[in-house]
């Protein structure tokens, strides 16, 4: 047990803080982690970016709004590919897609999405040099 007139040991330290870090002798405190739903919903969105096709659609869509067989042209890609693509980033909430005539134009619902992707994509750049 720590009284607030003692030091803590580093085991009633490690027990205080929950993660932690041994940095010259002290222990540092690590952020407590978000909720594990808010954990488990960031994992969603991530996994709906992993795939390299999704990521150059992101990419494409950072631009402007892009009609299927424009993002198809852009990317060298059959249609049908781009539109399972396309179906599982709208319903991560990463595109969405509104019609004009016949056709749907794609957007990014949230651009800060495209920043996480082009930092992806720089940090994979730095690191094949």
């Amino acid at each position: 047990m720590v009284t607030s007139s003692s030091t803590p040991t580093a085991e009633e330290a490690a027990d205080l803080v929950g993660a932690h870090e041994h940095v010259g002798g002290k222990f540092t405190a690590y952020p407590a982690p978000p909720p594990r739903d808010i954990l488990d919903a960031a994992g969603e969105l991530l996994r709906a970016l992993a795939a390299p096709v999704r990521i150059a659609i992101v990419l494409q869509l950072r631009e402007s709004q892009r009609c299927v067989h424009e993002l198809v042209d852009a990317l060298g890609v059959p249609q049908p590919l781009v539109s399972q693509h396309l179906k599982i980033l709208k319903a991560a909430g990463v595109v969405a897609g509104e019609r004009s005539g016949r056709e749907v134009l794609y957007r990014l619902a949230d651009h800060h999405l495209a920043h996480i992707v082009v930092d992806a994509v720089a940090h994979a750049g730095e690191d094949a040099t």
